[in-house]
């Protein structure tokens, strides 16, 4: 069974840093895609950062370019979303996902096959 956790998630202010880590648990971790979204209140699921799983390639939505980084560390099983200078439009549930397989586009969110349960991040202005 097919597990994906996310931890690192909470309140922070304006101009800070937080670090979400998803564990993921069922998988051959290096064969598929992984993937950040988030979802604010009252708005629809929206892409953050991929990375695939073969190239290595990495991706980013244009509302967090420069600011986010994704790391995938497959020994560990674990990808790493490195947030900094946060705004308070940042604030949302973050997702990690994982695709079918690696070679899959991250910011298509059809792809992921595989969802957590969600971390919050609040950040306060």
């Amino acid at each position: 069974q097919v597990q994906l956790v996310e931890s690192g998630g909470g309140l922070v202010q304006a101009g800070g840093s937080l670090r979400l880590s998803c564990a993921a648990s069922g998988l051959t971790f290096s064969s598929h895609t992984m993937g950040w979204f988030r979802q604010a209140p009252g708005k629809e699921r929206e892409f953050v950062a991929g990375r695939r799983g073969t190239s290595g390639s990495t991706y980013y939505g244009d509302s967090v370019k420069g600011r986010f980084t994704i790391s995938r560390y497959n020994a560990k099983n674990t990808v790493i979303l490195q947030m900094n200078s946060l705004k308070p439009e940042d604030t949302a549930v973050y997702y990690c996902a994982a695709a079918g397989g690696p070679t899959n586009d991250p910011r298509a969110q059809a792809v992921m096959n595989y969802w957590g349960k969600g971390t919050l991040v609040t950040v306060s202005s």
